[in-house]
């Protein structure tokens, strides 16, 4: 098979992007977000406008980075070699975190769908099945997995297409009301609590730059992928997370396992509420797909830089990183069985929170090198810079923010995953000096 044949299209980039975010963010976020309430919307107005100004200062990156390794290859740019492994190794964490979160989101739906209470240890197994599902078909490489996210993608885009339009004709005014604000929160501490959940739907809006070796022309389509995705992706979540205030009640919501399926099923009848179920489930499955590529070539290129084994290096005859999506699924197969927990949407937002603060470190990284990337690449006008600059500071405050947001167990846990990398890198610190 040539290059060019195993090379995405910018459609492809973007619907891999538009799939790792719609399909990991939005099936149990309804749920999550219905613990707080409607006031849940001030918190998709800031993200969206913070998560914008990452994509847009990432798709500067992308246009202009000479590093292969998307965000670790930015990074290195204004931190080095050490830059370069750290965020490598804590995205790498992170996308492990995502995907068993993902999964646990495939099976809640499944189960819900066929009517089946499942216990802890089943989903435990169940979860781990769906892991290896979606690792085995992305071995026939980049082009089957951007095929296969273009057709599972339907399965969240046409009933989230139904909600956000159809939906509006069941809509309660007063219902969306009395679900303002379900803990009476202060104004601040109701944005605070949702925050977090609303970043965790944005989580992939750097997948196309990871994805950069992977993609025809990328300087030019790695921007409008990044930037297309996530615009998108920001209209679809509003409308439709904020309808379903209106439709039924938030504490009725927060206890679903599938929250859109519960909506259907109030709109049109149980057997739509079923189809629905099915279609998320299978869209769950899509962006897990996604993201199992998007991991590998992550590993891959971590291992050509000499931070990960070689065996993460090897590809097969379709330019797929095997070996490495192997070891990715071992590993998630054993966080799976570490994670169990009686409640699904509590181990959810366990793994979601964990996943968001481990997520948006490599987001310092890149944000604080944007700067010299453009510079090197002799763009370093103060005219040039100005929106870049602007964009990469509000994004980086709004990091922040979703740091402090995510409460004291999920920083400590991704401080400890920082620092072990830290130990890493000092080890194989001589081998890079060689």
């Amino acid at each position: 098979m040539s290059d060019t044949n195993s090379k995405m299209s910018v459609w492809e980039l973007m619907l891999l992007t538009a799939v790792n975010m719609i399909g990991a963010g939005i099936i149990l976020l309804p749920a999550s977000l219905a613990q707080v309430g409607g006031i849940s919307i001030l918190s998709w107005i800031i993200t969206t406008f913070c998560s914008t100004c990452l994509a847009y200062a990432f798709a500067k990156c992308g246009m202009y980075s000479r590093k292969a390794g998307g965000m670790s290859g930015y990074a290195e740019y204004a931190f080095g070699t050490a830059g370069n492994f750290l965020c490598c190794y804590v995205y790498t964490v992170s996308i492990l975190v995502s995907n068993v979160a993902i999964a646990l989101s495939a099976v809640g739906y499944g189960a819900t769908c066929l009517g089946i209470s499942l216990g802890a240890v089943p989903t435990c197994l169940y979860t781990i099945g769906v892991i290896w599902l979606t690792t085995v078909p992305n071995f026939r490489g980049a082009d089957i997995t951007g095929r296969i996210g273009g057709i599972t993608i339907l399965g969240v885009l046409v009933p989230v297409f139904i909600i956000a339009t159809a939906g509006w004709f069941f809509f309660s005014p007063a219902l969306f009301v009395a679900n303002w604000n379900v803990q009476n929160l202060p104004f601040s501490q109701g944005i605070l609590q949702s925050v977090v959940m609303t970043l965790w739907a944005f989580l992939g809006l750097e997948s196309a730059c990871v994805n950069a070796d992977a993609v025809e022309n990328p300087e030019r389509n790695v921007p409008i992928a990044v930037l297309g995705g996530t615009l998108g992706s920001a209209v679809i979540y509003i409308l439709s997370t904020n309808v379903i205030f209106g439709l039924l009640p938030a504490s009725q919501v927060a206890e679903s396992n599938a929250p859109f399926g519960l909506a259907f099923a109030y709109m049109f009848g149980p057997l739509a509420g079923k189809v629905v179920m099915a279609l998320m489930c299978i869209a769950c499955l899509g962006s897990l797909l996604g993201w199992q590529f998007t991991g590998g070539n992550m590993y891959r290129a971590a291992a050509l830089k000499g931070f990960y084994p070689s065996v993460f290096a090897s590809v097969n005859r379709y330019e797929a990183p095997v070996a490495g999506m192997v070891i990715a699924g071992l590993i998630q197969t054993g966080l799976s069985l570490m994670t169990i927990s009686p409640s699904l949407n509590e181990q959810f937002e366990v793994l979601a929170n964990l996943a968001v603060i481990t997520n948006i470190v490599p987001y310092f990284f890149c944000m604080a090198a944007m700067e010299l990337i453009m510079i090197k690449a002799g763009h370093g006008s103060r005219e040039e810079l100005r929106l870049p600059m602007i964009a990469s500071f509000v994004g980086s405050l709004y990091t922040l923010y979703a740091c402090y947001a995510a409460g004291a167990d999920a920083m400590m846990a991704a401080a400890l995953v920082f620092f072990f990398g830290l130990t890493l890198y000092g080890f194989l610190a001589p081998s890079f000096e060689k």
